[in-house]
């Protein structure tokens, strides 16, 4: 068994919430499909580099690393044995045998000292119980000089995702969904945090630059509302009201998405920071 740290974490992405990214990969992918390119401009991984990818889920990230480290190495690590297994089984369909994935909580796991060149994340850092303790963690993994780069969320208020799930308030009991604070999706929309966190980890050349790129969340505003929905938070909602109140609430969540429709594709704009740091040499 694998040290864990992050035991709430882990229960949730083994279990419903962890099932459905699996099942629904290639959509997850499509809403956060706008940050890769950039993510993976600022590693800026060469051809021999050792990757380390944290909260890899199923892989789409570290496949793209592998690739661009063609003669190097990718570990991708998560805590969801369910996006684990999508990870290992799209990476051998399509050929990158450069890529490994290890069930691993990052804020613990006894990683190899200064076995990496780079760290990456896309939306995979901002559920530690501890991020200073991750951090450090992940460091430790990187040799002198090593390099961090990683998309974590911004403020909820500028995701229209998170706007749009506003409209649910007065149907389902959201309480402070989307509020900051960890850990949890939005724990280092804070830039300020995000530097504090990681210079206390002992990173230095700490940068945060707003990033945004438009996510493909369904085929319309039906197929969309259902998807957000079904996800974890949305079934944690929905599980607490009767069906008439259910059906109230979809009704209002596709109704506000209408507005997102655009040539056979609900779009949605994200908002996140482009994190960038580094190891002393």
């Amino acid at each position: 068994m694998p040290d864990i740290a992050n035991t709430e974490q882990a229960q949730a992405w083994n279990g419903y919430e962890g099932t459905y990214w699996a099942r629904n990969q290639d959509r997850w992918d499509a809403v956060n499909g706008g940050f890769n390119e950039p993510l993976l401009a600022a590693a800026a991984i060469g051809e021999r580099d050792r990757v380390l990818d944290v909260g890899c889920g199923a892989g789409k990230t570290a496949r793209l690393a592998a690739r661009r480290a063609a003669r190097g190495r990718v570990l991708g690590v998560d805590l969801s044995l369910p996006m684990l297994e999508c990870a290992r089984l799209t990476a051998a369909g399509e050929g990158v045998g450069n890529a490994t994935f290890d069930h691993a909580d990052a804020q613990v796991h006894p990683f190899e000292s200064a076995a990496f060149d780079v760290a990456i994340s896309r939306f995979g850092v901002m559920f530690f119980a501890d991020p200073v303790e991750a951090f450090a963690n992940i460091g430790r993994a990187l040799r002198p000089g090593g390099r961090l780069a990683f998309i974590c969320a911004a403020d909820a208020g500028s995701n229209e995702w998170i706007r749009a799930m506003a409209v649910l308030r007065d149907h389902l009991p959201l309480g402070d969904f989307g509020a900051p604070g960890g850990p949890g999706m939005f724990s280092l929309a804070d830039p300020d945090r995000i530097r504090t966190v990681l210079s206390s980890a002992g990173f230095v050349d700490v940068s945060a630059v707003g990033a945004e790129a438009y996510g493909n969340w369904g085929r319309n505003a039906e197929d969309a509302a259902d998807f957000l929905l079904d996800s974890g938070p949305g079934r944690h909602l929905t599980d607490q009201v009767d069906q008439e109140i259910r059906d109230s609430a979809r009704e209002a969540l596709v109704n506000r998405l209408r507005d997102h429709e655009e040539r056979g594709a609900v779009r949605l704009r994200g908002t996140a920071w482009l994190v960038t740091a580094s190891r002393p040499a």
